[in-house]
């Protein structure tokens, strides 16, 4: 019994390995965009820069927060002047290895990603000419964007801006989870119940869309293909990727997200409707698998689903350069 069991351990691992892979201990580089130390620190300062929305009141960080798994714990954010947005904030952790950013994917990278949110009248409200005002306004900015781009005349741009950003969350990864050390040879890493529900894991079907090194953000699927969910969790005015690609086939299609850090990042959805990680878990098997999962399973499953839980990114909050009397002021 022993040497079955064994064995049956080692298939598992096997599996596990053919179809995931683990978080890496570094920060990952960007095609076009080198990190430096003085890219990077700059990078932070904007991540957490509020005067970069038109109220000075709204930061990157206050939609993906660091100290909650890089999301915001609301079904969707509240933006410039008190709008609500159309969708739950992804998590920014870990987003590097996605294959594109958003919901519906219309940004290609972390670059791109970075300076929508700054312009889009609903986050942050401002526009990108008043955003580098308001920088070039700021002595310290000057300078910082002089460091880290020092081989350019006018480094202080929208482009800049988000390139900075973007080397920045690059480095928001959460390694050594659970699972990861069990992908590198830790069979203990997993307890039996975890194992168990990384079998059903991949024996139901679900490692078909959450797979590679996110479980996840490696491509898109409709929302429904055996069984539409209620329209509370798929709003029927959101139809996804559709209003990017244009294609038929894109209806209510939306990028497959990380499951990674999966266990903090309630609620769950585009429409940030699931609040229950047992409840996303069931709904996924009636709505993308076409099957009822028992209560044993959904509780085996998402026992596996918490051992996707990495090390925290450890960020110290930075010293934001003071605005002087010359500085744009926030409207309103």
């Amino acid at each position: 019994m022993l040497a079955s069991t064994a064995v049956g351990q080692d298939n598992l691992l096997n599996v596990a390995r053919s179809l995931f892979s683990p978080i890496p201990k570094r920060a990952a580089d960007l095609d076009g965009n080198p990190a430096t130390l003085e890219k990077l620190e700059l990078g932070k300062m904007l991540y957490f820069e509020p005067r970069l929305s038109q109220a000075h009141n709204i930061s990157c960080n206050t939609c993906h927060q660091i100290g909650r798994a890089g999301a915001d714990g609301r079904s969707t954010s509240i933006g410039h002047n008190w709008q609500r947005g159309e969708r739950n904030a992804p998590t920014v952790f870990n987003a590097v290895f996605n294959i594109a950013q958003f919901w519906d994917g219309r940004a290609a990278d972390l670059t791109e990603q970075a300076g929508g949110p700054i312009s889009n009248p609903t986050e942050m409200g401002t526009t990108p000419r008043h955003a580098v005002e308001e920088l070039k306004g700021i002595p310290g900015y000057v300078e910082a964007f002089g460091k880290a781009f020092p081989d350019e005349i006018d480094p202080l741009r929208y482009d800049n801006i988000a390139r900075a950003i973007a080397v920045f969350e690059a480095t928001l990864i959460t390694p050594n989870a659970p699972f990861d050390r069990y992908l590198e040879g830790n069979e203990n890493a997993l307890t039996t119940e975890q194992k168990e529900g990384l079998r059903l894991f991949a024996d139901k079907g679900c490692s078909s869309c959450h797979n590679g090194i996110n479980l996840g953000g490696s491509m898109y699927a409709p929302f429904g293909v055996f069984e539409k969910p209620g329209w509370e969790f798929l709003p029927p005015d959101d139809k996804g990727r559709i209003e990017v690609a244009r294609k038929v086939d894109d209806d209510y299609v939306f990028k497959v997200p990380t499951l990674r850090n999966v266990a903090l990042t309630a609620p769950y959805f585009h429409s940030g409707h699931a609040w229950d990680l047992e409840q996303a878990v069931a709904v996924m098997g009636t709505t993308q698998l076409g099957t009822q999962l028992s209560p044993e399973e959904v509780d085996k499953i998402t026992a596996f689903l918490k051992a996707l839980t990495g090390d925290q990114p450890k960020v110290t909050y930075p010293t934001l350069p003071p605005s002087v009397a010359t500085t744009p002021r926030p409207e309103p």
